[in-house]
């Protein structure tokens, strides 16, 4: 039997994001997110309209999505309640966020040179496309929605399948969050100050 109820969130399982933008003073900015889908070589991302990468990418109009993997959950919630927003957005400001000029280093993270956009790319994050926005559409009165091209993809050659240009889809783990929680081979795998922050509820242990 089903239940009408009136969800808060909508996040039934979507992939981790980590968005590299470059700042008003050439800086670099890193922000998670998992407000993302594909389709061929195009990208949709939706981001709320006080953070740094909202402004980043309709002033700069490039960005590079790097791609997490489970093992580098501990990178992004280092990153959860962090913004780039210099002051922090009142509404973040009430929530916990706190403002983080070094995003990388707060990861622990690598910097790496970009090849046709100007942020850089994530070393240690197995896939990374540079991309370049072709499209912002205003989403409610707080997000907005981008369409991004993928200019270059550079992939982890261990993750490809030999002869071919396809990822390996039994070699490649993604990080995923679900409902504001960490998941990757479908388990929960650390948890998450997001959903503290979200007052969501921690999941409950099902029998095995």
């Amino acid at each position: 039997m089903h239940k009408v109820t009136p969800l808060k969130v909508l996040y039934f399982g979507t992939p981790v994001v980590l968005v590299s933008t470059l700042n008003p003073d050439g800086s670099p900015n890193l922000a998670p997110m998992s407000s993302a889908w594909w389709l061929g070589q195009h990208a949709m991302l939706g981001f709320g309209n006080s953070g740094q990468t909202t402004a980043n990418l309709l002033r700069t109009g490039e960005c590079v999505l790097n791609l997490v993997p489970g093992s580098l959950v501990d990178a992004v919630d280092r990153l959860a309640m962090t913004t780039g927003s210099d002051p922090v957005p009142e509404r973040k400001a009430s929530m916990g966020y706190e403002h983080e000029a070094d995003k990388f280093a707060r990861a622990g993270l690598t910097a790496q040179p970009s090849t046709v956009v100007g942020p850089p790319r994530v070393a240690e994050c197995p896939i990374q496309l540079e991309c370049e926005l072709v499209a912002s559409h205003s989403f409610e009165s707080m997000a907005t929605a981008f369409e991004v091209a993928v200019r270059r993809a550079h992939v982890a050659e261990e993750l490809i399948i030999p002869g071919t240009d396809y990822v390996d889809p039994v070699g490649w783990q993604p990080l995923i969050m679900k409902f504001c929680e960490f998941f990757g081979d479908g388990r929960q795998v650390h948890p998450s100050r997001l959903a503290t922050a979200w007052q969501m509820p921690h999941p409950q242990p099902h029998p095995a």
